[in-house]
């Protein structure tokens, strides 16, 4: 594992109510300037990926890419790792109906609520709008989920759902698949159409 891995299992158990003290210590040795707060591990391998693309090791300019296990737990990451605690930067990715508790969390962190970035819905929402549906379609056939993709769509509940609604949907019903799509989405763009929340996010770091 490596050190940043480290720091964020640290950070993870810490925020469950374990101990803080090698949380602490690995911030201070690695050292760690700036945490990403995201929702989820689909959420991680898409920031990941598009560094990847961009040349950028984020582990190595200081940067912990953390999966918070849903918007509701941001508040605990905020008062442990920002201004009240470690004093690192706080930045983040969530999702619209997520926007209130990214909010409420940043300030009572009093951190500036301008660092964390909104996606319309969700971030497969606005990696499939990038992309268009038919340049998605393409990624699913190319990594050998399109008959899977098929069955799934001749389901009674998805015939009056859009194509945008049912690639979303799709992602979404077997275990890992949302997260390795995380990453295919992100590799499929072309550099001029990355969405604009994940964009941002990087360009912030």
């Amino acid at each position: 594992m490596s050190d940043m891995g480290a720091f964020r299992e640290a950070v993870t158990e810490w925020a469950a109510g374990g101990p803080g003290d090698l949380a602490r210590e690995l911030a201070a040795r690695l050292p760690v300037r700036a945490v990403v707060l995201l929702e989820g591990p689909s959420d991680v391998a898409a920031v990941d990926a598009l560094a990847a693309r961009r040349g950028r090791d984020l582990a190595a300019e200081g940067v912990c890419v953390l999966a918070i296990g849903g918007a509701m737990s941001v508040g605990r990451f905020t008062h442990l790792l920002g201004p009240s605690g470690l004093g690192l930067r706080l930045t983040g990715l969530c999702d619209e109906a997520e926007r209130r508790y990214y909010a409420r969390g940043w300030e009572r962190a009093s951190a500036p609520a301008r660092d964390f970035f909104v996606c319309a819905a969700d971030l497969e929402d606005e990696l499939i709008r990038a992309l268009g549906t038919a340049r998605v379609e393409e990624l699913v056939r190319a990594e050998g989920d399109l008959r899977a993709l098929e069955t799934f769509v001749r389901q009674p509940a998805q015939r009056d759902r859009t194509a945008q609604q049912q690639l979303r949907r799709f992602f979404g019903t077997k275990k890992g698949r949302k997260i390795r799509y995380g990453r295919v989405l992100v590799e499929g763009l072309e550099p001029d159409r990355v969405p604009a929340p994940l964009d941002e996010l990087l360009t912030s770091l």
